[in-house]
């Protein structure tokens, strides 16, 4: 084995590990936006926004429900601190089941984890093409000052567009033919979400991502190699960003993760 191949053996062996953790995407199973005062599918209490302009959701409930939010069983009325919060509260309904809450566009949802859940105990794999060297690509990139706004759809979105800041310009060629494509920052990356003519066949249908930075030299790789499953190929729970036109490969890149599979080798969510 190459030292390539070493290397991203390593890595796949991390992914799926990772996808059966506590909060891993198998254990999300639901989330829920909350606009009003509602019950929240699998989980006890009465969930609404808060009323004094803070972040994150209020939960009403009885003790004999045994919710505890920040350490303390809830007995009435509590508000739960969101991830936009510089101390995001802890929520716990069992032994199995935690939750979080988490912002979008000044609304809030409860996600719900459970670190038992179906997904989890019929996890067979991620399935991932073989080592493919030939689907190490060099490109080219170009810083654009103060970035610009590329518009991704969302899966549950019913196509409306949030706009995601694109940094600059990633350039490259293949079979003779110049692509130039959109990632918008992800952290200290960039991430590269893609379609090609693999999906729906022998890869997820909805399309992959890909995390990349740029060279010192102004060049950038992509190693499709390294190309992975969205989090909604794990659970319906998510909702995924859509690849962008100029992101729509109309080739093959048979590299990378392919689909999620339960234990006896069939689609887990298929």
């Amino acid at each position: 084995m190459s030292e390539a191949e070493d290397k991203l053996a390593t890595f796949r062996e991390r992914r799926n590990l990772a996808a059966i953790q506590p909060e891993g995407p198998l254990a999300l199973t639901n989330t829920q936006w909350v606009d009003m005062e509602q019950p929240i599918w699998g989980v006890p209490g009465t969930w609404g926004p808060r009323t004094d302009g803070g972040s994150g959701l209020l939960v009403t409930a009885e003790a004999s429900e045994s919710i505890v939010v920040d350490g303390v069983t809830v007995d009435g009325q509590v508000s739960v601190r969101g991830k936009d919060d510089e101390s995001p509260s802890t929520v716990v309904f069992s032994d199995t089941v935690s939750g979080h809450v988490i912002a979008a566009e000044g609304t809030y949802a409860l996600r719900v984890w459970d670190s038992q859940s179906e997904g989890i105990q019929n996890f067979g794999e991620v399935d991932a093409y073989p080592y493919a060297p030939q689907w190490v690509i060099t490109g080219t990139w170009k810083e654009i000052p103060g970035g610009t706004s590329v518009g991704f759809e969302h899966l549950k979105d019913e196509g409306v567009a949030r706009d995601e800041v694109v940094p600059g310009e990633i350039t490259f060629s293949h079979d003779g033919a110049d692509y130039s494509i959109a990632a918008f920052k992800a952290g200290r990356a960039l991430q590269l979400v893609f379609a090609d003519a693999t999906n729906g066949g022998s890869t997820y249908s909805v399309g992959r991502f890909l995390f990349l930075a740029p060279n010192p030299d102004g060049s950038i790789t992509l190693d499709f190699n390294y190309a992975i499953l969205p989090p909604c190929a794990f659970s319906y729970a998510f909702n995924c960003p859509l690849p962008p036109a100029q992101n729509r490969f109309p080739f093959a890149i048979e590299a990378g993760e392919k689909n999620v599979l339960a234990k006896d080798g069939s689609l887990l969510h298929g």
